[in-house]
C-alpha cells in the first residue's frame, strides 16, 4: 500500500511558489545598520550617520537597495538643511525611477513627484525658497505625467502645488499672493471631493503657516491648533513646531517650551517633518547633541 505524503501537495507548491518570490525580491540594505544610521542623525551625529548611508549605497546588491540608502542620505543632509545636497541624491533616485517609466508607469511617475515634492520641503524649511518653488514645480510636471488609468488624480497634484506656493508666497513676505494659493487649494479640494477626503486636514496648516509667516499670530494659533485636532494629525511633530513658533512670538514661554518638547518627542521619524523639527526644536530647548 503506497504511503501518502503527511505534506499536501498543494501546500508543497505553494511553499515553493513563496520560496521563489522571495528570492526574486530584493535585498533590502542592512536592517540594523541603517537602523543606527537614523538614529545618528536623530540625536544629531549626522556625520556619523552618512558613514553609514555611504557604505550602505557603496554595498548595495541591488538597485532597490541602492535608492533606499540614497534617498536616506539625503534625509541625512537634510537634517543639516543641506538643500544642495537633499537635491543630489534624491535627484539620484529620481533618475532610477525614470527607468521605470515603461515597466510601471503609474509607480514611476508617482515616485518622481514625491521625491521632488520631498526635497523641496526640505530645501523651503531650510530657507531655500528659490531651489523649493523650482522643485515643486517639477513634483508637479512630473507628477500629472502619469499615464491612464491614474492612480493619483491631476487634482492631487494641483492641490499640491497651491498648497506649496502658497507657503512660499508666505516666506516671501507676500501675503496677497498667499491668500491667493490658498483659495486656489480650497478650490481644488472643493472640486475634488474623493481627494478631499485624505488631503482636508492639511488645509487648515496651510492657513496656519501663512498667517505665522505674514504676522497674524490669532490666526496663526487658531488654525493650527484646529489642524492639531484633526484625525490623523494628533502626532505632527512639524505642526506641534509652527504651534511652538507662533507662542514663542506671542510671549507665552511655558507653553513654547512644553510645545516645543512635544515637537521634539514626536519627531522620531527620518523625514522631512523630523528633519527640521529635531534640530530646531533640540536649540529651542537647549538639549545637547548625544
Amino acid at each position: 500500500m503506497t504511503t501518502r505524503s503527511r505534506f499536501p501537495l498543494t501546500a508543497l507548491l505553494t511553499l515553493l511558489c513563496a520560496t521563489a518570490a522571495a528570492q526574486e525580491r530584493p535585498a533590502a540594505p542592512d536592517s540594523a545598520a541603517l537602523a543606527r544610521a537614523v538614529q545618528l542623525d536623530r540625536d544629531g551625529n549626522t556625520a556619523g550617520a552618512r558613514r553609514i548611508f555611504q557604505t550602505l549605497i557603496d554595498s548595495a546588491p541591488n538597485p532597490a537597495a541602492k535608492i533606499r540608502a540614497q534617498r536616506a542620505m539625503a534625509m541625512s543632509y537634510a537634517f543639516d538643511r543641506d538643500c544642495a545636497n537633499v537635491l543630489k541624491y534624491e535627484g539620484l533616485v529620481i533618475a532610477y525611477w525614470a527607468t521605470r517609466e515603461q515597466p510601471e508607469p503609474q509607480n514611476a511617475f508617482f515616485q518622481q513627484g514625491e521625491l521632488a515634492n520631498e526635497a523641496a520641503r526640505v530645501c523651503l524649511d531650510a530657507g531655500d525658497i528659490a531651489a523649493a518653488e523650482e522643485w515643486y514645480r517639477r513634483g508637479y510636471e512630473l507628477g500629472t505625467k502619469e499615464p491612464a488609468p491614474q492612480t493619483h488624480p491631476r487634482s492631487l497634484w494641483q492641490y499640491r502645488l497651491s498648497h506649496a506656493l502658497g507657503r512660499i508666497a508666505a516666506r516671501r513676505g507676500d501675503a496677497s499672493e498667499a491668500q491667493r494659493r490658498i483659495l486656489d487649494a480650497r478650490h481644488a479640494l472643493d472640486e475634488d471631493t474623493a481627494m478631499a477626503r485624505q488631503q482636508e486636514r492639511f488645509f487648515p496648516y496651510l492657513v496656519g503657516y501663512v498667517a505665522l509667516y505674514t504676522g497674524d499670530l490669532a490666526a496663526a494659533e487658531a488654525n493650527l491648533r484646529k489642524a492639531l485636532a484633526m484625525r490623523g494629525n494628533e502626532r505632527d511633530p512639524f505642526m506641534h513646531c509652527l504651534l511652538a513658533m507662533t507662542l514663542e512670538r506671542l510671549g507665552r514661554q511655558d507653553e513654547t517650551k512644553a510645545t516645543y518638547q512635544k515637537a521634539y518627542d514626536l519627531a522620531t521619524g527620518h523625514n522631512p517633518p523630523a528633519a527640521f523639527v529635531r534640530p530646531f526644536a533640540r536649540q529651542k530647548l537647549g538639549l545637547a547633541d548625544r
